[in-house]
């Protein structure tokens, strides 16, 4: 799957960039199915709310054949490395839910500046493309952006401890009203088989879930393989040490998984 030039264009403009059917019911299907059987396991990677409902599930490519199978899949691989013009590997790799009902907020802030703070990241020459696993409404916690806002470069960020279960390098109120009083807000909503491509320093987060409407997403944290990180200082499952660059997967794989599984549509 290639990048147009205007897409292109749009992605270097905004920061972010939203394909709409990009993998089919059939394919979702199986994700689906796979990130339950996760989010019920009883593993270090599965991060949860104070709660006790999922959060977010890392480095699931590694210990499943669905998501080892997304991990490499030409449809997310090969638009990133038109865009960052070189081979990739894998930073990070999470399952982010957003439960029905108690689904927390993401503070808002810059991935990049994470990258940066805690890995040892020396440029940001990564981003993240994330696929919609369920619908993702207006109403169910979407991801809020502030486009243009990674024109900034990596900004002023305070570590937060405290607010939800997972600790985030986040903006200050007055940094995030300035970027949107210059670029507004938005929020990006589709049908399961979006895709999502984002730059590491544009600004974003969401707002927790009050519906009775989940809304999945995994996240491929791509990275130029000349970028690799050079301190990391969080585990090897949340920030990788395999530099090796992704070889993609046939574009049917996943279908036919899918197909050999008997998910239906």
């Amino acid at each position: 799957m290639d990048l147009s030039a205007t897409q292109i264009s749009d992605f270097h403009k905004r920061g972010f960039l939203f394909l709409p059917g990009v993998f089919t019911p059939q394919e979702i299907g199986v994700l689906k199915r796979e990130a339950e059987m996760i989010f019920a396991s009883d593993r270090k990677e599965v991060w949860r709310e104070k709660s006790g409902v999922p959060r977010t599930a890392f480095a699931a490519h590694t210990f499943n054949e669905a998501y080892r199978l997304l991990g490499a899949h030409p449809r997310l691989i090969k638009p990133v490395e038109q865009i960052l013009g070189e081979q990739l590997y894998m930073h990070q790799f999470k399952v982010n839910a957003k439960s029905a009902f108690d689904g927390e907020v993401w503070q808002w802030h810059q991935d990049y500046g994470t990258w940066l703070r805690d890995d040892g990241m020396p440029q940001p020459r990564a981003m993240n493309i994330a696929v919609f696993i369920d619908e993702v409404m207006s109403i169910n916690g979407p991801l809020m952006f502030v486009p243009g806002s990674h024109h900034h470069g990596e900004l002023k960020a305070g570590h937060d401890l405290s607010t939800t279960s997972y600790p985030l390098w986040t903006l200050d109120k007055e940094t995030v009203t300035r970027l949107v009083d210059e670029g507004g807000i938005v929020t990006p909503i589709g049908k399961p088989g979006g895709v999502l491509l984002f730059h590491g320093n544009l600004v974003h987060g969401s707002a927790g879930n009050i519906t009775p409407y989940p809304r999945t997403i995994v996240y491929l944290t791509l990275n130029s393989v000349s970028n690799y990180i050079r301190s990391p200082t969080r585990e090897e499952w949340i920030a990788h040490r395999d530099f090796e660059p992704i070889i993609p997967v046939d574009d049917d794989a996943l279908l036919r998984l899918a197909q050999a599984s008997s998910v239906p549509a």
